[in-house]
């Protein structure tokens, strides 16, 4: 076992400690997911109170807004509890029956996995919400805006396909390290 000198040590140690610098990152997506809750609320009065009406795509935008609102909670819990976990410390909780299965468990790379099928899945909520809109007020059609929102949709779905390929051939290539042994040079 070689000797570490002093200065490289107290580097070490502080660039370990230095995690704890991302901690308040995660807690600002915390109050972030105040801010949502309080949309979400804000959605529910305006379609019960303010806006109210039992006409089909109404309610159908309303559900599509509150389903939007929800996957944008879901990924910030998401991004909180495993970008806390990966990258400060373990979360202990001390055994609690209610913990997510998938705490503990997702990696980066299956953080990355979640959080592109997250966006894609508002993206195209937002695409039917602007269909449904649309369709609803018959307002004129804003081709430009239109294009846009599917032209980033597409770009998402694309991305998405080609953060899984690249993960794909990462775990082949790992397996085959596994059985075959690293290459020599």
């Amino acid at each position: 076992m070689r000797k570490i000198p002093n200065l490289e040590r107290y580097l070490e140690l502080g660039l370990f400690r230095a995690r704890w610098l991302i901690a308040p990152f995660y807690v600002g997506l915390v109050l972030v997911l105040v801010m949502l809750l309080g949309s979400f609320c804000y959605e529910i009065y305006r379609g019960l109170f303010v806006h109210f009406s039992l006409e089909p795509e109404s309610v159908i935008l309303l559900v599509l807004s509150l389903i939007d609102l929800s996957l944008a909670g879901n990924l910030v819990i998401i991004v909180v509890f495993s970008g806390y976990e990966n990258f400060v410390s373990k979360i202990d909780t001390h055994g609690d029956e209610d913990r997510p299965s998938w705490m503990g468990t997702l990696d980066f790379s299956g953080l990355k996995m979640k959080l592109i099928g997250s966006i894609v899945a508002i993206s195209v909520i937002s695409l039917l919400r602007a269909f449904m809109e649309l369709a609803t007020t018959g307002s004129e059609l804003d081709e430009r805006k239109l294009g846009w929102m599917i032209g980033l949709h597409v770009t998402f779905l694309f991305s998405g396909v080609m953060f899984a390929t690249m993960d794909w051939i990462a775990s082949k290539s790992e397996n085959k390290m596994k059985h075959h042994g690293p290459v020599a040079p």
